[in-house]
């Protein structure tokens, strides 16, 4: 750290911050638009998302349809993925980050009018699906790559957490504004406030580049890495970074199984809401409430346990935390199907709380084209795969006749092999970083 920044007075937001988490002065800046970026990307997001499983509905309820949207989106991500890279090769970062939201702003209005003039047609409702669960897994890819392009690995156990709430706090604004307006504005006019709320990320992430170069000017950027570039190579670099290191497939390997254990709950709950909601409007307010409860939930987690949990236990047992809870929630269907809602609130709690950041940290040390080119084809293309295969597994599932205790067996199976993996790699990052002898020191001591 400089000694300019050390010598910065510690404000009235630093010191409450401070009594929250680990976090130290020359940080907060960071931290807080960090926060507010992600707040106002997922907050535009789940405006939609609800929307978005609805027309998923409106399409059609059954495994085969939901498998023809999932192939759809499988399809639009490797063809958007390699886009991506594209623009990373031609334009500086520092204009290529907004201008992601921008061209997503830009479609969103484009879909408002297209909703206006053509009204329950079922194509467009598949198209619309498709493209927002294509351009969700870039957005969040994108902000993921840059929060690791700014802080280290030793800051991201501390900061993650905090940061990570940001997007949960959006995760319970979208909803909660989708289940006020929907049905005063209508779905249609959703678009439009989701595409001002891309519009406000723009500044934000525009704010929070000025702080990277601040703090590399100062010398309290960890990463010092600069955005005044284009990345070098094609294209599909990306894919080529990723089969050449082995440390890359394992997180592949832990985003695919999760991905299948989150789909296989997908088709349980889209199979389930539309037999109990009759209308579009009435299965988005359903869809808006669940999002809420599990946004609500998350965030507390994130603040007050996600960085005490890793950085007293290590990575390890925060990637294992959703495997493992998901094996006895898997179990649990299969005794009592009942328990389908409550185990869903579970996953995506434990997904968002724990899981997620845990799993975002292990890109803090990798070099920067592997942050924004390998981890862009992690979290699209092995992504969606995931759901593609899982959604097609589903239906030959269905085919054969198993219902939810049969589907539910395969998927404790399945989650099994998801906390194998999550072993394996958390201690790959953990001795490549030096940390695992003091992650086993802390669960010593803690159990001492």
């Amino acid at each position: 750290m400089s000694d300019s920044s050390a010598s910065e007075p510690p404000g009235i937001l630093s010191r409450v911050l401070q009594k929250i988490a680990p976090i130290e002065a020359h940080e907060v800046r960071a931290v807080v638009l960090g926060f507010l970026y992600f707040f106002f990307l997922l907050g535009s997001y789940y405006i939609i998302r609800p929307v978005r499983d609805a027309m998923g509905t409106s399409y059609g309820p059954t495994p085969a349809d939901l498998s023809q949207l999932y192939t759809g989106t499988f399809i639009g991500t490797l063809i958007f993925a390699p886009l991506f890279a594209l623009a990373a090769n031609r334009i500086k970062l520092q204009l290529l980050l907004p201008w992601v939201y921008g061209f997503i702003a830009i479609t969103l209005v484009g879909f408002y009018l297209l909703f206006q003039t053509v009204t329950q047609d079922r194509w467009i409702a598949a198209g619309f699906y498709v493209w927002v669960s294509v351009f969700n897994m870039i957005i969040t890819s994108v902000f993921w790559s840059f929060m690791a392009d700014l802080f280290s690995r030793t800051q991201a156990k501390r900061l993650y957490g905090i940061v990570a709430a940001g997007g949960s706090a959006g995760a319970v604004a979208g909803p909660a504004i989708t289940g006020l307006l929907v049905k005063i504005v209508g779905t249609n006019t959703l678009l439009l406030i989701a595409a001002a709320g891309f519009t406000l990320t723009i500044g934000v992430v525009l704010l929070l580049i000025r702080e990277k170069e601040r703090l590399r000017l100062t010398g309290d950027d960890p990463q010092k890495t600069t955005l005044n570039h284009a990345l070098v190579g094609h294209p599909f670099k990306g894919f080529g970074l990723l089969a050449k290191s082995p440390y890359l497939l394992g997180i592949a390997a832990f985003v695919l199984l999760m991905t299948w254990v989150s789909t296989i709950l997908y088709f349980m709950q889209q199979d389930l809401v539309s037999k109990l909601f009759e209308t579009r409007e009435a299965r988005t307010q359903a869809f808006a409430m669940v999002e809420l409860v599990v946004s609500v939930l998350t965030i507390v987690i994130q603040i007050f346990g996600t960085g005490r949990l890793v950085a007293r236990f290590g990575v390890t047992t925060g990637l294992m935390l959703n495997p493992l809870l998901m094996v006895g929630g898997f179990v649990g269907v299969a005794v009592m199907p009942v328990l389908l809602l409550a185990v869903l609130v579970v996953r995506r709690v434990s997904e968002y709380g724990v899981a997620r950041p845990s799993r975002e940290m292990l890109f803090t040390v990798v070099d920067q084209e592997s942050k924004y080119k390998a981890k862009n084809v992690i979290d699209t293309v092995v992504y969606r795969g995931g759901d593609f295969t899982a959604a097609w597994m589903q239906t030959a599932l269905s085919f054969l006749g198993l219902r939810a205790a049969g589907v539910a067996i395969f998927g404790v199976a399945v989650c099994g092999l998801w906390a194998w993996i999550a072993l394996r790699l958390g201690r790959r990052y953990e001795n490549v970083t030096g940390d695992h002898r003091a992650a086993t020191l802390a669960r010593t001591a803690a159990a001492e």
